[in-house]
């Protein structure tokens, strides 16, 4: 059961990071959702940036921890991603690359957002006229 959960939580790591990266785009169809990605992206850029621990790192940590195993050594991007899912070399490329994204689903999603609400006003106006 131990090792189910530590996989269980390696997985929703995973996802929460793609999340950060691609969870905009879900703005375009879901205005509201924007506010949760943005509570997301901030703590990304800050458990990255500040001397942070991520509560997903430390709970597959602890899980690790009752399985008579260590620490994920170095953390959970060293462990996982680092030189593993791309060469630790190109890390600034792929982090400018990552800010790119969102700010790109954060303009089309503002976009999208007006777009739908100049189309209300329109049909507002053209059933009151």
């Amino acid at each position: 059961m131990l090792g189910f959960l530590t996989t269980l939580t390696t997985g929703v790591h995973f996802l929460a990071l793609l999340y950060i990266g691609l969870g905009g785009f879900l703005a375009w169809y879901w205005p509201k959702s924007i506010f949760i990605h943005i509570f997301f992206a901030l703590w990304g850029v800050a458990v990255n940036v500040l001397p942070l621990s991520c509560p997903l790192t430390e709970l597959e940590d602890y899980l690790r921890g009752l399985r008579g195993m260590g620490p994920l050594p170095g953390g959970f991007n060293e462990y996982y991603i680092y030189d593993t899912l791309f060469p630790r070399e190109v890390l600034p490329v792929v982090g400018v690359g990552a800010l790119a994204l969102v700010v790109f689903s954060y303009v089309g999603a503002y976009v999208r957002w007006r777009a739908r609400d100049a189309s209300r006003s329109s049909d507002a106006s053209t059933m009151a006229g």
